[in-house]
């Protein structure tokens, strides 16, 4: 049953689970998701750990943010949800978006360990959608001169739609923002910082987060390893759950037995 807490104003909806005197450990799910998105990694963890997992503002049961928020405002609400909980040595698994959190919030405080799911956190050169911006940005400005504002309009939003991400295709309007400016975040100088052991698991066949970003974090993160499961995309922990299970009962042997 999913409970909520109030964070400055913003009902958090959150599921609590597994051994009430085990150490905590918080899921982050991804861009579009929910907390029960996790839930086949919940039960690895259930048997010994305490696990929480929240509904990210904006997706599931918890609203939207007021404003557009950034990585920050998130990790913030989530800081804000462990102090208030009263959780101590607690560990983080962050998929896609969530991994965003989760590495700012490690790279500032103290943490057990971290797991990075397919995580987002690296902008990319994409030469490609690069050049897509570079025209858009002059269709923006041509479009409403040759056309007029009415016209010019419906073929800005036209090309805005063309180009755009299934994730932002589907989000509402004041999420479409924070999704723009979320992705183009790049958190590659808080890695360092991060001192806590961190396991990456990825998919080889990631195209969202490819593997090349799971590479650049192990070699930024100073105690991190690199486990890459083959024929496996974004959902690494959905496509291979025999593998990923036995990857992170490992990774939480002391804290499962």
């Amino acid at each position: 049953m999913k409970k909520t807490i109030d964070i400055d104003g913003l009902k958090v909806a959150y599921s609590e689970s597994g051994n009430a005197k085990g150490l905590p450990v918080l899921l982050l799910h991804g861009w579009g998701c929910k907390g029960e998105t996790l839930a086949s990694v919940a039960r690895i963890l259930e048997p010994g750990m305490r696990v929480f997992s929240i509904d990210l503002p904006g997706h599931g049961d918890t609203p939207e943010p007021p404003d557009v928020w950034g990585v920050e405002a998130y990790t913030q609400v989530i800081e804000k949800f462990v102090e208030k909980l009263g959780l101590k040595d607690i560990s983080l698994i962050g998929h896609s978006f969530g991994g965003r959190i989760s590495i700012l919030m490690a790279s500032r405080k103290p943490v057990r360990k971290v797991v990075l799911v397919d995580a987002a956190g690296i902008k990319n050169e994409n030469p490609k959608k690069n050049l897509k911006q570079r025209v858009f940005k002059q269709i923006k400005k041509i479009a409403p001169v040759l056309l007029g504002n009415k016209a010019g309009n419906k073929v800005i939003d036209h090309y805005r739609y063309k180009w755009s991400s299934a994730d932002w295709k589907a989000a509402s309007p004041m999420m479409r923002n924070i999704l723009s400016r979320c992705v183009n975040e790049d958190l590659k100088s808080e890695m360092p910082k991060i001192e806590a052991p961190t396991l990456l698991v990825w998919g080889e066949n990631d195209t969202a987060t490819p593997l090349s970003d799971a590479k650049t974090m192990e070699r930024l993160i100073p105690d991190a390893g690199l486990v890459a499961f083959p024929d496996c995309g974004h959902y690494s922990f959905l496509d291979n759950p025999i593998g990923f299970k036995a990857v992170i009962k490992e990774f939480f042997k002391k804290e499962l037995s």
